[in-house]
């Protein structure tokens, strides 16, 4: 194939990228659906006398995911830029309120939860990463140059991550700071931090999150048994054992779909936090490398559509969301394996999750409409181009010989 006219296929392909990303999103929504109905089936007959329990909650979320999908992307992001500090001031606010007895919902001694009717709860930390994605992009962008400057761009962005990591441990929930940590390190970089300063932040943050996993002696005992969760397998090693068991049951294709033995309240969270456990059971390692797989071209399409982005903003959050995902969905899979220490976030579009799964969604519209921007920009320049190339042959420029051979530069 000549080269102007693959140049062509590979444009035309990149033009239905934003097709693609929904496509991955919707597969991995259709499978997380199929499992949490696969994996609460019991405990939903069992707590609330209906096996569908979870999964019309779950389906219902993921109704809410699409609409908010479609009204992000339509709203472009001009507009969600314009609405960000309003919105992170009331998510904040959100936060703040769970912590008031009485009115946020406490979970095992984590209050992180408002009461929202028959959809059950709403997690405002959930709904703040996206939040702080599109704050904190427009905040960097903002500052310029003076992001290079520790007085002026780490100093600051270091105090309003670190504001907001602090609400969150507040909360008991040290998996979503991790994950917020992991977002607005993304921007900060993409929007022109200096490497020096990220690698001291992220030293900074790893020797706070230790004295945070010191300090709660649930979360030192899951440390100490991390490198051996059997030596303890019926006390802080106990979800890791059973995660793993179930892991290794299924094999290479799995016991089959709604056959899971650990699912029968054997394996706390299987439907939430550890629901890649049961994947594994029932699908054996071809569910599991499909899933990773799908998870991989979801990763590989945002940061593709990150660098096409038109503008510093819009890579910003390009590269942040999809950070977000893919950061999210492989610390929950290395959790479920063992190959991290447990940290209680959900996979995401699969666990059973209400607002994370229905946020997750929505943000996939932001993605969807950066590519289209994407697009678009890059269509009319190509008609730019086309209309400054008209008379040339191949884009060259007309050099006196380039026909010949000899005074052609190739």
């Amino acid at each position: 194939m000549e080269r102007p006219e693959r140049r062509r296929v590979l444009q035309r392909l990149d033009d239905q990228g934003d097709r693609a990303l929904l496509v991955v999103t919707l597969f991995l929504c259709a499978f997380g659906l199929v499992m949490v109905l696969s994996a609460s089936q019991a405990l939903a007959l069992l707590q609330h006398a209906s096996p569908f329990y979870y999964f019309e909650r779950q389906a219902a979320w993921m109704v809410l995911g699409f609409a908010g999908l479609v009204v992000l992307r339509r709203l472009g992001l001009d507009r969600l830029r314009d609405l960000a500090p309003k919105a992170a001031v009331a998510v904040v606010v959100l936060m703040l309120v769970t912590l008031i007895p009485h009115i946020g919902v406490e979970v095992n001694g984590a209050r992180r939860w408002l009461p929202l009717g028959p959809l059950g709860t709403l997690q405002p930390s959930e709904v703040a990463k996206l939040v702080l994605v599109l704050y904190i992009a427009d905040w960097i962008e903002r500052r310029g140059d003076k992001l290079r400057s520790f007085r002026d761009g780490a100093l600051p962005f270091g105090m309003i991550l670190g504001g907001v990591l602090f609400l969150l441990l507040l909360q008991k929930d040290l998996g979503t700071a991790v994950i917020t940590a992991a977002i607005l390190l993304a921007a900060f970089f993409t929007g022109g931090g200096r490497p020096v300063h990220v690698v001291l932040l992220i030293g900074v943050l790893a020797f706070g999150f230790f004295i945070a996993v010191l300090i709660e002696p649930y979360r030192a005992a899951r440390l100490a048994s991390f490198a051996n969760p059997f030596a303890d397998r019926l006390g802080a090693g106990f979800q890791a054992t059973q995660g793993l068991l179930a892991l290794g049951s299924g094999g290479f294709s799995g016991v089959g779909l709604g056959h899971s033995m650990e699912k029968y309240r054997w394996l706390p969270e299987a439907h939430t936090d550890f629901i890649f456990a049961i994947v594994g059971e029932e699908t054996g390692l071809v569910g599991t490398t499909l899933l990773l797989s799908g998870f991989c071209a979801f990763i590989v399409r945002g940061y593709r559509i990150a660098m096409r982005a038109p503008d510093r903003y819009s890579l910003m959050v390009a590269s942040s969301i999809t950070t977000w995902i893919g950061f999210q969905a492989l610390l929950n899979m290395a959790t479920v394996t063992d190959t991290l220490p447990i940290t209680g976030v959900p996979l995401p579009f699969v666990s059973y999750g209400g607002t994370a799964v229905a946020t997750t969604i929505a943000a996939v519209g932001v993605l969807l409409g950066i590519a289209t921007q994407g697009v678009r920009q890059g269509s009319r320049q190509r008609r730019m181009d086309a209309a400054l190339d008209l008379g040339r042959r191949d884009r060259r420029a007309p050099l006196s010989g380039a026909r010949g051979g000899a005074g052609a530069s190739r």
